[in-house]
């Protein structure tokens, strides 16, 4: 690893790839609220694990994390949670998704700029659960070794059943012989059978100049393409993060694919750590109900559930109580509005459900009925023709736009806190159990300028009440398109 001249300490750099919907965890997981956004049964989510995972390493320098310019604000709430020690954070935001190839060459480009050449990229996905943390810092201690050597290091995971939903790798000690994609379950058995083989975990290790090496040999058209992107793309610091909007027009032009086909499957500078360090990637419902204590009838249960002949099944409920009567080896996922029944041997095929509700554009597969803003959330409590009654909460100091609709007007009533509001001409402080109205055209804006957070109930009335019939004039996050409700 690259020492710090002054300090003589170790230059790590975790590097997060938060991309994907996680749509085999529908509905839990949505295009807006991912797999990595997922809370656990600690209160914790994937993507808080993850950063505390490579925060928590020997030399770890900075948490830089590649995800999508829509999750920004989401994403640095859930680091602020966490990041104790106030260790700097750098989001590079994606306008899309281009795939892992294009990340991780974003990824190595600002590390080398920021940290030089020869800093070392810890690149972890930001969904995957590692239950062993001294064992993994055993394992990046071994992979920081050979990456300094000017190797691109892959952590393999000790098989212990012959799974098919992962790639598998061939190794001889710490060479790679080969990688092989997701084989059948005989073939699975014979590759446990072997000893040769591991699961391929997804995570890597290399220092910055040693993948852009790589990646200028196998792959030149996609690191000139993100060269070109982080060229027109203006570094920006916010709220103790720094950010970097990489620039759409020259960021579609970028080769998509992923960096096990464009790198890892291609180079001859491939090492391999082999490690037994508790990894899942969560793929699938089975493997969360897998983290929950089974009862003595086989059931894994979160929430509030009564059961009556139920054997082998994962139930999670959220508000509400789940009965289930003579069934067995299901998952049952219950969420304020949508609910999910599926046999647990294909759970895998719940990205079907997804998809379709994609196709159909229904938003199920975007949101969910709480949604997060940069200023807080929130929640869709009843909505019919004509009307649509919300409960929004401000975080404290935090404000909407400064904004106006067309075709609705709103009632605000403070339930909790003090809320201060514009509304047309004139500027007014509302405090509990008291309102506002705001007629349609009204400019009008909603701030919490107190230390704990703000309450409102809204009732909109109007002829269209879509999430776009919003028109900025201000904002201090820099929106500059609609997104709705503030």
């Amino acid at each position: 690893m690259r020492e710090d001249a002054s300090k003589g300490a170790m230059i790590l750099i975790p590097t997060i790839l938060c991309g994907g919907a996680g749509s085999r965890l529908w509905p839990v997981s949505r295009a807006l609220h991912p797999k990595p956004f997922m809370r656990l049964a600690d209160g914790q989510s994937l993507l808080q694990k993850a950063f505390l995972r490579g925060a928590r390493q020997e030399g770890a320098a900075e948490v830089l994390t590649v995800t999508n310019r829509e999750l920004v604000f989401q994403t640095r709430d859930e680091f602020r949670e966490v990041n104790e020690t106030g260790l700097p954070a750098t989001l590079l935001l994606e306008p899309f998704g281009r795939g892992t190839a294009a990340a991780v060459a974003a990824a190595a480009l600002h590390v080398r700029r920021a940290h030089g050449g020869e800093a070392v990229m810890l690149v972890l996905p930001a969904d995957h659960l590692i239950t062993d943390a001294r064992a993994f810092a055993e394992a990046v201690r071994a992979a920081a070794r050979l990456a300094i050597a000017g190797r691109l290091v892959t952590f393999g995971i000790r098989p212990s059943a012959p799974e098919t939903g992962y790639g598998y790798i061939e190794a001889d000690g710490t060479d790679v012989v080969r990688f092989v994609e997701k084989p059948s379950a005989a073939v699975a058995r014979e590759y446990v059978a072997s000893g040769r083989f591991l699961w391929n975990s997804g995570m890597f290790c290399h220092t910055a100049d040693t993948m852009l090496e790589e990646m200028r040999a196998l792959c030149p058209d996609i690191l000139a393409g993100v060269e070109r992107c982080l060229e027109r793309s203006q570094p920006m610091h916010r709220d103790a993060a720094n950010e970097i909007e990489l620039e759409a027009e020259s960021f579609a032009r970028v080769p998509e694919t992923s960096i096990d086909y464009a790198v890892m499957e291609k180079s001859r500078r491939v090492s391999v750590v082999a490690c037994d360090i508790g990894w899942s990637d969560i793929g699938a419902w089975p493997a969360v109900g897998d983290l929950v204590e089974a009862d003595a009838d086989g059931n894994r249960v979160e929430g509030t559930a009564v059961l009556h002949g139920v054997t082998r099944c994962y139930i999670r409920g959220s508000e509400r109580v789940v009965g289930a009567v003579g069934v067995d080896n299901l998952v049952i996922v219950d969420t304020p509005d949508a609910l999910l029944v599926a046999h647990r041997d294909r759970a895998q095929e719940v990205r079907s459900i997804y998809d379709k509700l994609r196709s159909q554009g229904h938003e199920a597969h975007r949101l969910h009925r709480t949604v997060h803003r940069p200023w807080g959330t929130y929640t869709v409590v009843e909505e019919g023709p004509g009307f649509k009654i919300k409960r929004i909460e401000v975080k404290p100091g935090a404000s909407l736009s400064l904004q106006m609709h067309r075709h609705r007007s709103e009632h605000w009533v403070v339930v909790s806190g003090t809320a201060s509001v514009v509304n047309g001409e004139r500027d007014l402080t509302i405090e509990a159990n008291q309102s506002t109205f705001i007629p349609a055209g009204n400019r009008h804006r909603l701030q919490n300028a107190a230390a704990v957070p703000l309450v409102i109930i809204e009732v909109q009335s109007g002829p269209y009440l879509g999430e776009d019939d919003i028109v900025r004039f201000d904002d201090k996050y820099g929106r500059v398109k609609a997104m709705g409700s503030g």
